[in-house]
């Protein structure tokens, strides 16, 4: 028995369960482009088969939904987001601890708190431009093909963050845009484009991310700059003689015995700093992950 497109797309799903959702994705959007690129190839070298025959063909050769997910799942196990796959699998107390000083998810998750503001100014820009240009055309001729164009930008931005957070933060992300289907014409893109609830999630990621970014921003700089003054302090309160603080011209010296103190708290807040970046990144990659992959 023949099966439709979208009924093999709906059986490769239900074969998936459980799967990660942005290799759902993948999966789904390799799948529906195959199939239908091999159709379409089909029907053009045979006008006589018929588009239940060639489907039927076609299947065949590119497996059932089941045997096509296990091949996933399997390439899944293999492909994990190359950060995700280092750091030190300590099982002590103190090698979970302080672990963190040699986990490169770590620094991926304090880069990417850093970055997250320039992306966020930028997406931001971006999404707020668009939507007011798209208001302002939309009297005009070209006001729907521009808002078109613009929600199109939206998916492909969509894509770069998701590399960029799965490089960074180690959270799989689609790796392959969504398919479009060329049969659909001009008109049916742009309908898809507007029904599709992850096109107007990603605008509203690309919105708040920029307050998102400058709160990671300033919370990192300012933990960073206090750990590193911590670190740096046998110097410049020992060799130098720099006050530990100035106020209203009056400087406040510490007890040499103090400096030591300093340095370890500096290093401790260095740890912490980076522990803290590890679970914000884990939290911001699940709410990208939430916003910007399709159910």
């Amino acid at each position: 028995m023949s099966m439709r497109i979208d009924d093999y797309l709906g059986k490769l799903k239900l074969a998936l369960a459980g799967a990660d959702r942005a290799t759902i994705q993948d999966a789904l959007a390799d799948a529906e482009e195959h199939l239908r690129t091999a159709l379409e190839q089909a029907l053009h070298d045979d006008p006589n088969m018929t588009e239940t025959r060639a489907l039927e063909d076609i299947m065949e050769h590119y497996g059932t939904p089941e045997e096509t997910a296990s091949a996933y799942r399997e390439i899944e196990e293999r492909t994990q987001p190359a950060i995700s796959a280092y750091g030190p699998k300590h099982r002590s107390v103190a090698g979970r601890i302080f672990g963190a000083f040699i986990d490169p998810r770590a620094y991926g998750a304090l880069f990417y708190m850093f970055f997250a503001m320039i992306t966020g100014i930028i997406y931001f820009t971006w999404a707020v431009s668009g939507i007011f240009m798209s208001v302002v055309f939309i009297i005009l001729i070209f006001g729907i093909p521009f808002f078109g164009l613009f929600l199109l930008s939206v998916q492909g931005l969509a894509l770069v963050e998701g590399r960029i957070i799965e490089a960074l933060l180690g959270e799989r992300m689609p790796r392959r845009p969504i398919f479009s289907r060329k049969d659909l014409g001009v008109w049916g893109k742009f309908k898809f484009l507007i029904k599709d609830s992850r096109t107007w999630l990603t605008l509203l990621y690309m919105i708040i991310l920029m307050p998102l970014g400058i709160i990671y921003f300033t919370l990192f700089i300012i933990l960073l700059a206090l750990a590193l003054y911590g670190i740096a302090s046998p110097v410049l309160i020992l060799w130098q003689g720099m006050p530990i603080a100035t106020i209203h011209g009056v400087e406040f010296q510490i007890p040499v015995w103090y400096v030591p103190l300093t340095f370890i708290a500096g290093v401790l807040l260095i740890l912490l700093t980076l522990h803290l970046a590890k679970g914000v990144g884990y939290l911001h990659g699940r709410l990208a992950k939430s916003m910007l992959v399709k159910d």
